[in-house]
């Protein structure tokens, strides 16, 4: 055979093995060279920031686990989770968790797939650096050539970000198309002062609040684990973005008082409770939780009639106090001025 015609073969054979080749979907790398329509950025790229795996509690500056590629699966597993029967008007069955990790198995090849759980751990690592996050920025590091997309895949990562790690988007200026990553609670129970930001975990902490309240303000064990295992969370093994479960949610956030948990008394063989802990009733409130649980099952909170009304009464509760603490402060105020001003002229 020619020498010429060899050559042809043997290139046209490596460029169909490179074709063959999986691709990593984590690393937010374009399977082919685009352009590039936007200078590039002094911020560090998204490519080159430090992941880990909460799993393996490998350490680095940012606590990314090393694939989120399955929040997708993850996600149609929260929003499949039931935390009571008392919503109205059902509507359409949700797609089971199973039918759900096929859809994603099979569905590769779409750019929305791809894409979403790329921008989740983008917008993770923008949130932990706290950095703003801005459309140029992500439709040059992670959307690439498919701009046309990007409504869609910005509507279903927000919505990841939302039920598994309890952050919610905002867009804080519509010209500049800039948005920050606010923690569902007030203060955050990723928060440390001083230190880099893990993985929230707000996510978790509202759905077991959620499955408390749901639960008439006390829930046994027993309920949250029949959650939690609806999400493929399981006590006996670690889980790739929430670590170790089972301490999290019965030490960890126990200790950081958002939870409370104690054996029930005389209960023989024991039986475990949870209930709302002090800081979850000072930075979140009823209305929260019942929102993100209506959010779940793809409803409105007033879906849920008895726990609306629940939520309404401590919504007025909580007013009044604020009017009542308002009212005492300005009359301290009040009585420091008279005494302050008597005291002068007494003195005079």
């Amino acid at each position: 055979m020619p020498r010429g015609q060899k050559s042809k073969l043997r290139a046209r054979a490596k460029r169909r093995h490179a074709r063959q080749e999986p691709s990593a979907l984590v690393e937010a790398q374009p399977t082919e060279p685009e352009e590039e329509e936007f200078p590039s950025s002094p911020s560090p790229s998204f490519e080159d920031v430090p992941q880990s795996s909460a799993a393996t509690g490998t350490s680095s500056s940012l606590q990314v686990p090393g694939k989120v590629c399955s929040t997708t699966a993850v996600a149609a597993s929260v929003s499949d989770a039931k935390f009571s029967e008392g919503a109205t008007d059902q509507g359409k069955e949700r797609p089971k968790v199973s039918q759900s990790k096929d859809t994603t198995e099979h569905s590769s090849k779409d750019p929305v797939d791809e894409k979403v759980p790329l921008l989740v751990n983008y917008l993770l690592t923008k949130y932990q650096m706290k950095e703003p996050v801005t459309k140029r920025d992500m439709l040059r590091k992670v959307i690439h050539k498919h701009k046309n997309l990007f409504s869609e895949i910005l509507k279903k990562a927000s919505e990841h970000v939302e039920l598994l790690f309890g952050l919610d988007m905002k867009e804080t200026d519509p010209n500049r198309g800039t948005y920050v990553l606010v923690n569902k609670l007030e203060l955050g129970c990723d928060e440390k002062p001083g230190d880099d930001r893990e993985i929230p975990k707000t996510g978790l902490l509202m759905i077991v609040l959620g499955v408390i309240l749901t639960k008439g303000n006390c829930a046994t064990e027993e309920q949250v684990w029949k959650v939690l295992n609806l999400m493929d969370l399981h006590e006996e093994k670690k889980d790739a973005i929430y670590g170790d479960v089972k301490r999290l949610i019965t030490k960890d956030l126990v200790q950081k008082k958002y939870l409370e948990y104690h054996q029930v008394a005389n209960s023989d063989p024991p039986v475990y409770e949870f209930l709302w802990g002090p800081r979850a009733y000072t930075e979140t409130t009823k209305m929260k939780v019942l929102e993100f649980v209506a959010r779940i099952h793809g409803k409105v909170p007033a879906a849920f009639p008895s726990l609306y009304e629940e939520a309404l009464r401590d919504e007025e509760e909580r007013a009044q106090a604020r009017a009542s603490a308002r009212a005492h402060t300005a009359a301290s105020a009040r009585a420091r001025t008279w005494a302050k001003a008597h005291s002068s002229s007494c003195t005079k």
